[in-house]
């Protein structure tokens, strides 16, 4: 199946000069969706993974369609003030300012082994974040896999400390 074929160009968003990559179509559709899932659980299924972590809101979508395929957990990674229960959180820095993740403080033991997993790999810095989130709970990053990565952007350097896989390549 062609999976970028799913994928919509839309030039110009959300600022001139940008080309974003919508996944809504790829995901509206069920073959479409369910092979890529499929694709990007491939390289878990020998991590033995215990959590699956995703940032708000697109690697909800994606990290719990893996986690059910894996028979893992999921563990959402939220701004703050989104989780009811106590967190631990993570900031780190963006071009102007900073933003913050936050996990419940209980979502994942020591030695778990923790996949982080999202739509995009762009430069890098919330999976990033996510990973130095799973390591400040105590839990070991065994991979982070993205739907779509912008190769032309420094993610795979910024993660460098990390296994990668990417299954759509622009």
């Amino acid at each position: 199946m062609d999976l970028k074929a799913l994928v919509r160009d839309i030039p110009d968003f959300p600022k001139k000069g940008i080309l974003f990559r919508d996944i809504t179509p790829l995901i509206g559709n069920a073959d479409g969706f369910e092979a890529l899932v499929n694709e990007m659980a491939q390289p878990l299924f020998t991590q033995d993974v215990d959590l699956i972590v995703g940032p708000e809101a697109r690697g909800f979508i994606f990290g719990s369609a893996l986690a059910n395929t894996l028979h893992a957990g999921f563990v959402p990674a939220r701004k703050p003030g989104k989780l009811p229960y106590e967190t631990i959180g993570y900031q780190y820095g963006l071009e102007y300012g900073t933003d913050e993740l936050q996990i419940h403080t209980d979502a994942i033991r020591p030695g778990s082994r923790v996949a982080i997993v999202d739509d995009l790999l762009a430069t890098g810095g919330t999976a990033l974040a996510c990973a130095k989130l799973v390591e400040k709970a105590g839990g070991v990053v065994v991979g982070c896999v993205f739907a779509i990565e912008l190769t032309d952007l420094p993610g795979r350097e910024t993660l460098k400390d990390y296994p990668v896989e990417t299954i759509l390549k622009y």
